[in-house]
């Protein structure tokens, strides 16, 4: 039994492919699972509680509290038990009210303290799944680490054809197992990811920065930590930061600061992602004291920093990876390998400021993967959850022709 040990949460909305929850049940009961099931209101108008029940072998959760003994379902308690949050059918009022946060069923509020996988098989109308409305919200949940089966195309309740249905339980059976399979690949593994901007002081109140959001290095740092690696994530003022328990966070604000404890942390660690974005240069003297305004130019003398990226080249050993980024704005690809020969990096991922929707402070990103061997693979613009997973797939086979 492929599944067996793990504890998954079914979400049933309201949607006609809601019967199919019930054969998704069985086969997830089949495979080992044990299975809880969430409905939220509208979809008991489509399918009993008392099926779902009887296949899953545990009462069916739809309210926050029994009305008759007080019973209370802990969405807390939920989203510690499981270890994979399944929605399936997940409907299109369903998915907007998880884009924008809304809380008003235990569904949504499960879905908001679940710390495992999240996973939605979205169903509905194709007119309905095309909307621009719909479509925003997939990419925005798929930013925040969600994962989607595709909706299939075929023949729908309306009596229209087009994408929308939801993928048969079979095919959506395999995408858990796969992601449990998966979820293995970097155990026992240590990485060292730096992530975010530094600040080079000028005085007190002003510095030197620039504009990463951190995004791109919390989405790897989740991916990785998901799949087994225990994660040091070392990360100048970011706007966002890894929420995952196998994840040790270290603040830091300076690239010397950056670079100090990434050589501390470096030597016991198998990889090193470096998504930082760190300042090339700093001020040579930082003022103790606010520089007052004055009516003529002010002067500021930059020193370069040290590169981090390079020291940890020198330093790496022969069974350890380490990743480097490269934003480049002409000369893309030969800037990218120059750099990746140069630092003694295994891999580089390449993106450019001339692609819309990559760079700084984007949901999404578009990267091209340059190796030590020389091979090359650029991917479109996609949600920096899914890049992230591309650049966890590109790490797993260096490590694997290592052994």
């Amino acid at each position: 039994m492929r599944l067996a040990g793990k504890h998954i949460i079914l979400g049933v909305t309201g949607s006609i492919a809601a019967y199919k929850a019930a054969i998704l049940t069985r086969l997830l009961i089949k495979e080992g699972a044990e299975v809880k099931v969430i409905m939220t209101p509208h979809a008991k108008e489509f399918i009993t509680p008392l099926t779902l029940a009887t296949l899953s072998k545990n009462p069916i959760l739809v309210d926050f509290f029994n009305p008759e003994n007080g019973g209370w379902n802990s969405h807390v308690d939920l989203g510690l038990w499981a270890d994979l949050f399944l929605i399936a059918p997940a409907s299109a009022n369903t998915m907007a009210k998880m884009a924008s946060g809304v809380a008003d069923n235990l569904l949504l509020t499960t879905y908001l303290s679940a710390r495992c996988p999240v996973m939605l098989a979205p169903a509905m109308d194709m007119d309905m799944y095309s909307h621009p409305a719909t479509q925003k919200n997939i990419q925005i949940l798929k930013s925040y680490g969600n994962i989607f089966v595709e909706a299939a195309t075929g023949e729908l309740a309306s009596g229209l054809s087009g994408k929308g249905r939801m993928e048969e339980p079979e095919n959506i059976l395999q995408h858990v197992v796969n992601l449990f399979l998966a979820a293995n690949r970097f155990n026992g593994y240590k990485v060292l990811i730096t992530s975010g901007p530094t600040y080079e002081p000028i005085d007190p109140v002003r510095f030197i920065g620039n504009y990463s959001s951190g995004k791109m290095g919390t989405a790897i740092a989740t991916a990785i930590a998901q799949q087994g690696a225990q994660v040091t994530f070392i990360t100048g003022p970011a706007a966002v930061e890894p929420q995952h328990p196998s994840v040790k966070i270290v603040r830091v604000k300076t690239a010397s600061e950056m670079l100090e404890q990434a050589k501390n942390e470096f030597d016991s660690c198998q990889v090193a992602i470096l998504a930082a974005a760190v300042a090339d240069f700093a001020p040579a003297n930082t003022s103790t004291d606010k520089i007052k305004r004055g009516k003529e130019n002010l002067d500021l003398q930059l020193e370069p920093t040290t590169d981090i990226a390079e020291t940890l080249g020198k330093m790496k050993r022969q069974n350890q990876i380490i990743v480097g980024f490269a934003l480049e704005t002409h000369n893309e690809v030969e800037n990218a390998i120059d750099k990746l020969t140069r630092k003694n990096l295994d891999i580089i991922v390449l993106n450019s400021l001339n692609d819309a929707g990559a760079g700084f402070g984007h949901n999404t990103n578009k990267i091209t993967l340059i190796d030590r061997n020389g091979k090359q693979k650029s991917f479109e613009l996609k949600p920096k959850s899914e890049v992230a997973q591309d650049i966890a797939n590109a790490i797993i086979d260096l490590l694997q022709q290592a052994k």
